[in-house]
């Protein structure tokens, strides 16, 4: 293989997404949609209602501010 080969075996290569999904937090977090929440990260609290949540994330409202939280950096959730 020559420095052709090796630039034109970059350019047909794309990027995959590798992403980790606990189902088990994900449907914890389903059965919480709409209702109060606390959720403790690995940076921190948050408490609001639980507006939306998604395989890799969950959208928590709180203080009229909307707050994305990655599943994968919850400690634990508590319903309020």
């Amino acid at each position: 293989m020559n420095a052709q080969d090796g630039l034109s075996y970059y350019r047909e290569v794309s990027p995959e997404l590798i992403s980790s999904i606990d189902p088990y937090v994900y449907q914890a977090l389903q059965s919480l949609k709409g209702k109060k929440v606390v959720v403790e990260t690995v940076r921190g609290s948050v408490r609001g209602n639980v507006q939306d949540v998604k395989p890799d994330h969950v959208v928590v409202q709180a203080h009229g501010s909307s707050f994305y939280i990655r599943t994968a950096q919850i400690v634990w959730v508590m319903p309020t």
